[in-house]
């Protein structure tokens, strides 16, 4: 049976990056994936912006309200998708949970910007009996999984080493590179700062730092957003070479071969094999990924204590980098 979903904000992610799109191609934001998966029905959203609820009922031709509760009470979807600037996530949250409705929440990384108030959200979840994931949209990409396969399978050998450039604040975008290293290289076991760094919008820090992993260690830089987005990752293995690239949108492998012109000195094949990703519909697989849940089985969707874990990393580097 198909579940129903509304989604409570209705800016980039939650409408506008493919609005102009339809099909099933270049799904970015939760109206289109929910409007396109087959296991789930959108019915409504939730948007203070008069205009943002005028958009969405001439794309998707279904109701929008102002208001949370009326929404919730009026549609009692199965789903909710908290999708509204962060520093919301806690206040619409209470607002689901007091709606006694919904049994499932998705809600936009990060899940809160202070690590007290992400704790306090969860444990209102826990209370309420409600299950969360937080849409860390690469953990359930193609490409990812398949290289975390080639890793616990040892195609991947360990130790690896990572060298990490992300853009937008570690808070924003770091966090997304350091929950993907997780699933990769396992936990974070320490973290030390090399760089203070600036402040992304006066707010969010972009430091340079090093964390250690179970099976590795990996070197974090930030660039500069204003002039290119830049989120790569590299990493280095004994059996060879990894390029993420483009956030994603390009993922490649080289493997070693003996060098014909120095004797006893392997180097990386120029050869690269290209490893498919689906980013062209993150997500649709982050829906897809849902029902899994829905039908008891395995995912690796972020879930809230996942979230926590990360935050719980960030917020140790961020108070190392205030004593540097």
């Amino acid at each position: 049976m198909t579940k129903s979903c509304i989604i409570i904000g209705l800016g980039q992610i939650g409408m506008e990056y493919d609005y102009d799109h339809k099909g099933k191609t270049a799904i970015y934001t939760h109206a289109h994936a929910i409007d396109e998966h087959p296991e789930f029905k959108l019915v409504g959203a939730v948007d203070k912006s008069s205009n943002q609820r005028r958009r969405f009922e001439k794309r998707y031709d279904l109701p929008s309200f102002d208001d949370p509760e009326l929404a919730l009470q009026r549609l009692e979807p199965d789903l909710v998708v908290i999708a509204t600037p962060t520093d919301l996530h806690s206040s619409i949250l209470t607002k689901v949970i007091n709606a006694k409705g919904p049994k499932l929440i998705l809600c936009e990384k990060p899940l809160a910007y202070e690590l007290d108030e992400a704790k306090n959200m969860i444990k209102m979840i826990k209370d309420a009996g409600i299950d969360l994931f937080v849409n860390n949209f690469r953990r359930v990409d193609h490409g990812v999984l398949e290289i975390k396969k080639r890793i616990e399978n040892g195609e991947i050998k360990s130790p690896i080493k990572a060298n990490v450039w992300y853009s937008k604040g570690i808070i924003n975008n770091g966090s997304h590179f350091i929950d993907l290293l997780d699933l990769w290289l396992g936990e974070v076991k320490s973290t030390s700062i090399i760089s203070q760094g600036r402040l992304w919008n006066n707010f969010d820090p972009e430091p340079d730092f090093k964390l250690e992993f179970n099976l590795g260690s990996a070197v974090f830089r930030s660039s500069w957003e204003e002039s290119f987005s830049h989120y790569s990752i590299e990493l280095l293995s004994p059996s060879g070479r990894l390029f993420y690239d483009y956030g994603g949108n390009h993922i490649e492998w080289q493997t070693m071969f003996d060098d014909p012109g120095f004797k006893g000195y392997k180097i990386l094949d120029k050869q690269k094999e290209i490893i498919k990703n689906s980013m062209d519909i993150y997500q649709w697989h982050v829906y897809d990924n849902i029902h899994k849940y829905y039908t008891d089985k395995t995912t690796t969707l972020s879930t809230g204590f996942q979230a926590i874990k990360t935050l719980e990393v960030i917020d140790l580097i961020i108070k190392q980098r205030q004593k540097k």
